[in-house]
C-alpha cells in the first residue's frame, strides 16, 4: 500500500513538474532574462540604412576595384576611436597573468571552483582576487615581488637578458581560442560526413605587438625611439596600437567578447552579440557619417578647412609629415569626429576589416550587409590571405583617405601604420523605431 502511494506521488510530481499551472495550459513562451539594449563603453550607435558604396571621386590608381553599388547595412555599435595601446595592453596583461598563474604559480588562492561542478579538478582563475592581489605586485620589501622566484620562467634567460633585468619573455604570451566558422557550417550543412568539430576553428596567437615594425617598414630610418617606447611608454597610452596582425586583432575581439560575457554571467544578465572587426561595407558606411556622395568622413571635397587647417593625419604635399600636427601617429581623439561621432575614420592609422580582399568582390557579394569572407589556412597561397584595409594612415597620401578607397594587407603581416577598431551588432530593431 505504501509502495503504491509513493509511486502515485512520483507520477503526480512528474506531471506537475512538466507544466506550469500558472499558464492555464496556454503556450506563453519560455521565461528568459530581461534584455534592454545598452551602449557598450567607448562605442557609438550607427543607425542602419542604405548607401551607394564605392568610388565617388576619380580613381587615381585606375585600379577599378571600387565599382559603385547600392547596399543596405543593419544597425550596429562601433568603437568611437581606434583601439589604443592602453586597451590592447589590458589584453596582453590578461594573457600574461593567466599564463603566470596557470603554469608558474601553484597557489589555490588564485583559483575558484564554480558551484555545481561535478569534477574535482575543474577550476577557473579568480580574477576578482587577482585584481586585488596582482600577480606582479611588490611585497613588503621595496622592489621585491611577492612571487619572486616562482615567476623566473616568465623572464628572458641567460644571454637574452640585458643588464640582468627581469623582463617578461613576450614569446610566451599566446592566446588560445576556439570559434565557430558559421559560413563553412552553412555551406556544408547537408554533408552527413561532417561533425560539429569540423566547423570549429582553434587557433593559438602570439599577442604581443611587433614593435620592430617601426624599423622594418622603412629603409634606413632612425625610428629606434618608436621601437623602444611606442607600446610601452605611458606617453603613448592613448595612441592607436600598431604592429598588430589581422589574426591578433581577431583574437582581441574574441577575448573582449569573453571578457564582457564573464561580467554578464556574474550579474546574471543576457550577453551582447560578440565583438568583431567591421566588414568593409560597415566601415565605409560608418565613415561616411550619413552623408551622401562625399569623398571624406568630414564631407569634402577638400582635406583642408576654410582656415587652411588639415583635417586628418596623413602625408601632405611631398612629405611634410608634421604639417598636420604629428610626425607619426597622434592621439586617437585628435581632429574633429564625423557626423556619427567617430574619430579618425581617415588617417592616423589604416584599419583592418573582417572582409577578405578580392578585386571583383563588388560584383558577387549581396546588397544586404555585403562582405566576402574567406578563412585562409596556413597552407593556402598568399593571395588568399589578403584582408581589406580601409581608412588610410599617417604615412599615406590623401587619396587613401577617401571613404571608398580599398587596399589590402596579408593577415599575418604587422605594420606600423595599421591598427583596428571593433563593432558589436545591435540586437533587435533600429533605435529610431519607436513603435
Amino acid at each position: 500500500m505504501k509502495t503504491r502511494y509513493f509511486l502515485l506521488l512520483l507520477l503526480l510530481g512528474g506531471i506537475l513538474g512538466s507544466c506550469n499551472l500558472n499558464d492555464r495550459g496556454e503556450v506563453l513562451g519560455v521565461r528568459q532574462r530581461p534584455f534592454r539594449a545598452e551602449l557598450p563603453a567607448g562605442m557609438v550607435y550607427i543607425p542602419g540604412g542604405s548607401f551607394l558604396m564605392g568610388q565617388t571621386d576619380q580613381d587615381v590608381t585606375f585600379a577599378q576595384i571600387s565599382q559603385t553599388k547600392q547596399v543596405t547595412v543593419s544597425p550596429f555599435f562601433m568603437d568611437q576611436t581606434e583601439t589604443t595601446n592602453s586597451q590592447y595592453k589590458q589584453f596582453v596583461n590578461w594573457v600574461r597573468d593567466s599564463i603566470a598563474i596557470s603554469n608558474y604559480l601553484n597557489d589555490d588562492k588564485y583559483y575558484v571552483k564554480p558551484k555545481g561542478t561535478a569534477t574535482t579538478d575543474r577550476k577557473y582563475i579568480n580574477w576578482d582576487y587577482v585584481s586585488k592581489n596582482p600577480v606582479w605586485r611588490s611585497g613588503s620589501k621595496k622592489g621585491q615581488n611577492q612571487n619572486a622566484g616562482k615567476l623566473d620562467g616568465m623572464y628572458y634567460q641567460g644571454d637574452d637578458r640585458v643588464f640582468d633585468r627581469n623582463e617578461v619573455d613576450v614569446r610566451l604570451l599566446k592566446y588560445n581560442y576556439a570559434m565557430m566558422v558559421l559560413r563553412s557550417a552553412s555551406e556544408q550543412r547537408f554533408d552527413k560526413t561532417k561533425k560539429r568539430s569540423d566547423f570549429i576553428l582553434r587557433d593559438t596567437v602570439p599577442v604581443y605587438p611587433d614593435t620592430l615594425v617601426w624599423l622594418n617598414d622603412f629603409s634606413y630610418a632612425a625610428n629606434e625611439p618608436m621601437v623602444e617606447g611606442y607600446f610601452s611608454h605611458p606617453a603613448y597610452q592613448n595612441y592607436p596600437v600598431v604592429g598588430v596582425t589581422w589574426r591578433q586583432a581577431r583574437a582581441f575581439s574574441i577575448w573582449r567578447s569573453r571578457y564582457n560575457d564573464a561580467y554578464k554571467d556574474k550579474m546574471k544578465q543576457a550577453h551582447r552579440l560578440p565583438y568583431s572587426l567591421p566588414t568593409e561595407a560597415e566601415f565605409e558606411y560608418a565613415s561616411r557619417g550619413g552623408r551622401i556622395g562625399t569623398d571624406y568622413p568630414w564631407g569634402g571635397p577638400y582635406i583642408k578647412n576654410a582656415k587652411g587647417c588639415l583635417l586628418a593625419n596623413f602625408k601632405p604635399g611631398r612629405g611634410n609629415y608634421t604639417d598636420d600636427g604629428g610626425a607619426y601617429t597622434v592621439n586617437v581623439r585628435s581632429y574633429f569626429p564625423n557626423d556619427y561621432g567617430l574619430y579618425n575614420m581617415a588617417g592616423n592609422v589604416a584599419e583592418w576589416t573582417q572582409s577578405a580582399f578580392d578585386e571583383s568582390a563588388t560584383t558577387f557579394v549581396h546588397d544586404m550587409s555585403p562582405t566576402f569572407n574567406y578563412e585562409a589556412k596556413a597552407t593556402d597561397p598568399e593571395v588568399l590571405k589578403r584582408k581589406v584595409v580601409r581608412g588610410g594612415s599617417w604615412k599615406d597620401i590623401g587619396y587613401f583617405l577617401q571613404n571608398a578607397t580599398r587596399s589590402y594587407e596579408f593577415q599575418d603581416t604587422a605594420k606600423s601604420y595599421i591598427g583596428f577598431r571593433l563593432v558589436s551588432h545591435f540586437v533587435g530593431r533600429d533605435f529610431r523605431d519607436k513603435r
